[in-house]
C-alpha cells in the first residue's frame, strides 16, 4: 500500500467515526426529548448547554433505575385516594390547610413508590424519569404552595395548586389517562 492509499483509508475511518457520533449524539437527544419532554428543555435552559443537560438527564435517568420503585398495593392506593378526598373536602374550609396536606400526601405517595423524598428539586428530578409529563404540574403546584407560604397565594391561586397536585398524584398511582383528564378540571 502507498501513503496516499493509507491517508485515503485513514480520512475514511475518521468520517465514518465522525458521522457514527453525530448520528448517536442526534439518536440519544431524540430520545431524551422524547421521555422527558418538557422537563428537556427546563434542564437545557438550566445548563445552559444541550450537551450538559443531556449528560444530567442521563445520569438522572441511571440513578432513579437504582431505586426500587415499585407500584403501589391496591390497599394503599385506596388509602392514598381516600385520603386525597378527605384533602379537596376540606379545601372548601380551609384551602391553606389542604394544601399543605396534599403536599405532604403526594412526599408520602412518593416515598410509598420508593422515590427518596430529599429536597424538592431531588424530588422532582427524579420523579420526571418516569413522570416527565406531569412534573410540569409538580413545580407550578409547588411554585404556589411557596407563594403560600408567605401568605401571598389567594383561594385562586390555592385552588390551581390542588389541580396540579392531583395531575401529579393520579399518575404516580397509575390512574388512566382518562381519569386523570377528568380529576384536573376542578380541585374537588
Amino acid at each position: 500500500m502507498n501513503t496516499t492509499t493509507v491517508i485515503l483509508i485513514v480520512i475514511a475511518v475518521v468520517a465514518v467515526a465522525i458521522i457514527a457520533l453525530f448520528l448517536y449524539m442526534n439518536k440519544r437527544s431524540a430520545r431524551l426529548r422524547t421521555k422527558f419532554g418538557p422537563e428537556y428543555s427546563r434542564a437545557v435552559e438550566e445548563a445552559g448547554s444541550k450537551y450538559r443537560a443531556e449528560a444530567t438527564l442521563e445520569k438522572l435517568e441511571k440513578r432513579v433505575e437504582k431505586l426500587s420503585l415499585r407500584p403501589l398495593e391496591p390497599e394503599a392506593a385506596n388509602r392514598f385516594r381516600e385520603s386525597w378526598r378527605a384533602i379537596q373536602a376540606d379545601f372548601v374550609d380551609d384551602p391553606r390547610a389542604a394544601l399543605s396536606n396534599a403536599d405532604l400526601l403526594l412526599t408520602e405517595v412518593m416515598s410509598a413508590r420508593g422515590y427518596p423524598v430529599a429536597d424538592f428539586e431531588e424530588r422532582a428530578a427524579e420523579i420526571s424519569v418516569n413522570h416527565a409529563l406531569v412534573v410540569e404540574h409538580y413545580r407550578a403546584g409547588h411554585q404556589i404552595a411557596l407563594k403560600h407560604e408567605k401568605g401571598q397565594a389567594s383561594t385562586e391561586d390555592m385552588r390551581q395548586a390542588m389541580i396540579h397536585y392531583r395531575i401529579l398524584f393520579d399518575d404516580l398511582l397509575g390512574m388512566p389517562e382518562t381519569a386523570r383528564a377528568k380529576g384536573a378540571g376542578s380541585s374537588r
